[in-house]
């Protein structure tokens, strides 16, 4: 998936093909006794429908000329069973249509939405998350009619047009034939008009998907925006944007609507012409032609046209449908770079030895990130990163847990390559906290308990002890029952790492990994925090990302990381005896607290 931003519009990594819909009709399949039913319905209420016709013309050429009162009645009495038999098998195929319709929406949402769980943060880096957004939710919703009435109208509609054109020529073949002239001048239009309908649509889905990704992203940032008074300039973007998908959307629906005009005027066209030639006809005698006649093939030109009309809207919503199918196929093809190999066995019970061996990493542009990393942690060392912005320390522990691929080279944790291993084992056995202290919406209970699932209370509160967040929870209205909003908003930055250092404890990882974990929380409570993780780092591989290098002093060892290299790595002491990059980032610190 090709990087880019708000304002770019995506373009498709492959065309559409007639796969796509092959790809559709799997997820119609299961549910084809429903649909069978539902054609036979339909199909039954089509041909008693046809009926209505016949009827006419025998009231106009038999029964009310010759004063039938009884025939007429009868007639009329079966005329309205008709009617409310038609109607009863409508109300059940609008009740199957919608179930079945809403189980495939559902079954492709979710197949989408599982794959995105399984692809790499690579993909994410690459997208903004409101165009990923857009195609599980509008993209989706935007087939539901399709699949709910459009297929089972359709095939519906194909059978009514084949039951017309029987009766039609059963009533009168000459007449039957006047109507069919007009089908070479639709399809004619149709063929015309079939791919700036397909292109106008991709047009409209990609206009759609640069306004979402904006409003998502505006979302997330608007405490910057009132921060920095851009309100005016970000609604200038919007409006730039809706005005951009609003153009796509009329010139798509206009080319849409050019089939409706189209149709209404060949089925007005073949209305003339078969009362102009019928009465000719009739004037002149022609054998098999009354005025019953002629009623009778005009109401079925009526009839003829309606499903031609639906058929050519299906047509409309498949070339719709199509842009979207394009985008929601391509997500669920996104290759999932990093998966497991064949033959991945389990991880085994991890010791907590990690062995980088001559390991390489780029991210997709090609720019090496990390170059030549050479180093081996022992079982229950605690390995301290530092560096300036943008080194690659927290890329190093990102390969630890297989977030990303190495172009080359080897980590192994206990002798065991971590590439041979499931993913999932490998992880299950980490705690890990990112930059991002992400807060789910729900209670602070079950966020804490998002790191073990099976953790009872009172581990969950034994968590938020150890790196002292349970005093603050407490204070809370309702303690660790208390509401949070997405992402942590009624917390503070501190708070939400300090819940997130507890989530990670609690999963009482082999391998503890954090990512400038203490960078948002206040000296007195830091100092705090280092009593209770004292004793959760014994016996434990660590790794530590810091700025503050007040926090890291005790480590086994520390590696300075620079332009993607190991510049130095040693003990704190053994850094500051070399004088070197180490020195002066400390003395930088300490001179500056002097201050």
């Amino acid at each position: 998936m090709a990087r880019n931003k708000f304002d770019i519009d995506e373009t498709l990594q492959s065309e559409f093909n007639i796969s796509h819909l092959k790809r559709l009709g799997k997820y119609i399949r299961p549910y084809w006794k429903e649909l069978i039913i539902t054609i036979f319905l339909m199909s039954v209420a089509s041909v008693l429908g046809m009926l209505t016709p016949i009827f006419l013309m025998k009231f106009m050429d038999d029964y009310i000329p010759n004063k039938n009162i009884k025939a007429i009645v009868l007639v009329s009495v079966l005329q309205m069973g008709i009617y409310l038999l038609i109607s009863a098998i409508l109300a059940l195929k609008i009740t199957l249509t919608s179930r079945v319709g809403q189980s495939i929406i559902h079954k492709l949402r979710s197949d989408i939405f599982e794959h995105l769980q399984e692809l790499p943060f690579s993909y994410y880096d690459d997208k903004p998350h409101g165009k990923i957004q857009v195609r599980v939710v509008n993209y989706v919703n935007s087939l539901s009619d399709l699949l709910s009435n459009g297929i089972v109208n359709t095939i519906t509609d194909l059978f009514s047009l084949i039951y017309i054109i029987i009766f039609m020529f059963f009533v009168n073949y000459r007449l039957a034939f006047i109507c069919l002239l007009g089908l070479p001048i639709l399809m004619t239009m149709m063929f015309i008009i079939k791919k700036k309908q397909r292109v106008a649509w991709q047009i409209s889905s990609n206009k759609a998907s640069n306004l979402n990704a904006y409003i998502a992203e505006s979302i997330n940032g608007i405490r910057v925006t009132q921060s920095f008074t851009r309100e005016e300039e970000n609604i200038r973007i919007f409006n730039t944007l809706s005005g951009d998908y609003r153009f796509a959307w009329m010139r798509a629906v206009k080319l849409n609507f050019l089939m409706w005009p189209t149709i209404d005027n060949i089925s007005t066209w073949t209305f003339v012409a078969v009362y102009v030639v019928g009465i000719y006809w009739l004037d002149r005698g022609l054998a098999g032609i009354t005025i019953g006649v002629i009623i009778a093939i005009t109401a079925y030109i009526g009839r003829f046209w309606a499903p031609v009309n639906t058929l050519a809207s299906f047509y409309n919503s498949l070339l719709t449908a199509v842009s979207y199918l394009e985008r929601i196929f391509e997500t669920i093809d996104e290759p999932v770079l990093v998966k497991d190999c064949e033959g991945a066995v389990e991880m085994p019970l991890i010791q907590g030895e990690i062995v980088f061996k001559d390991v390489d990493f780029s991210y997709d542009d090609g720019v090496k990130i990390l170059s030549s990393i050479n180093f081996r942690a022992e079982v229950g060392d605690t390995v301290a990163i530092v560096g300036p912005t943008g080194a690659g320390k927290t890329t190093i522990i990102n390969l630890i847990s297989r977030f990303y691929n190495l172009d080359s080279g080897l980590i192994t944790i206990d002798g065991v390559d971590i590439n041979q291993v499931t993913i999932k084992s490998l992880r299950r056995q980490m705690g890990i906290m990112l930059q991002d202290s992400f807060i789910f919406s729900g209670t602070i209970i079950d966020n804490i308990r998002y790191g073990n699932m099976e953790a009872t209370d009172e581990q969950v509160i034994e968590a938020a002890k150890t790196v002292r967040a349970h005093d603050f929870i407490v204070n809370l209205e309702n303690g660790y029952e208390t509401q949070v909003n997405e992402r942590g908003a009624r917390l503070s930055v501190g708070q939400r790492q300090l819940i997130s250092f507890a989530r990670a404890l609690l999963a009482d990882p082999k391998i503890l990994i954090l990512d400038e974990a203490t960078s948002s929380i206040d000296t007195e409570t830091e100092i705090m925090l280092q009593e209770g993780l004292s004793k959760l780092l014994a016996n434990r591989t660590s790794f530590i990302i810091a700025h503050r290098l007040s926090t890291i002093k005790n480590s086994t060892f520390i590696m300075y990381v620079d332009g993607g290299i190991i510049k130095e790595k040693g003990s704190h002491e053994e850094l500051l005896e070399m004088k070197g990059s180490y020195y002066e980032l400390f003395m930088s610190q300490y001179k500056f607290l002097e201050k």
